[in-house]
């Protein structure tokens, strides 16, 4: 298992960019996917249970306690995963890159395949693969994912200090 840099680092870097680009909703909607979302980005509660387009509305509070869940086990995911130590601003980039595509997409991915090879710029250079989204069932280039991706693709090439 590799030298994970510790949440409270990893999450400051990663949650300004998970709440930007999910902007925040106080009642259920549809993400993307057609999947039933709440707060920034949330699709399991806290309490395992799956959000659902009948759920009332949530406080930022609520939304900032399942924001931190979904972080936590999503950073665990990605402690599992990776083979090869990641900086706080790599793993910050990677965690981002999970919250928005899932554990089991970033799982088959080139960024955590280069990643764990060392090849630092290929990792980085396939954040930029994660930048498209089903519009009338065609596969595009969404302008707001691709927006994310080069934000995360900054922070994953940013040294610590």
């Amino acid at each position: 298992m590799p030298n994970w840099p510790g949440d409270d680092a990893v999450f400051a870097l990663a949650m300004p960019l998970i709440k930007e680009f999910e902007g925040y909703d106080a009642s259920p909607y549809r993400d993307s996917a057609g999947i039933p979302t709440i707060g920034w980005g949330t699709i399991l509660y806290p309490n395992g249970k799956p959000v659902t387009m009948q759920d009332p509305t949530i406080s930022q509070a609520y939304a900032q306690d399942c924001v931190t869940y979904e972080m936590q086990g999503k950073s665990t995911a990605l402690q599992r995963l990776l083979t090869a130590n990641p900086t706080v601003h790599q793993a910050a980039a990677m965690l981002s890159l999970t919250y928005n595509i899932g554990v089991a997409n970033f799982t088959g991915s080139t960024v955590l395949r280069e990643f764990n090879a060392g090849n630092i710029q290929a990792a980085a250079d396939a954040f930029l693969l994660w930048d498209k989204a089903h519009v009338n069932g065609q596969l595009v280039v969404a302008p707001g994912l691709l927006n994310r991706r080069q934000q995360e693709q900054g922070v994953f090439l940013t040294a610590d200090s």
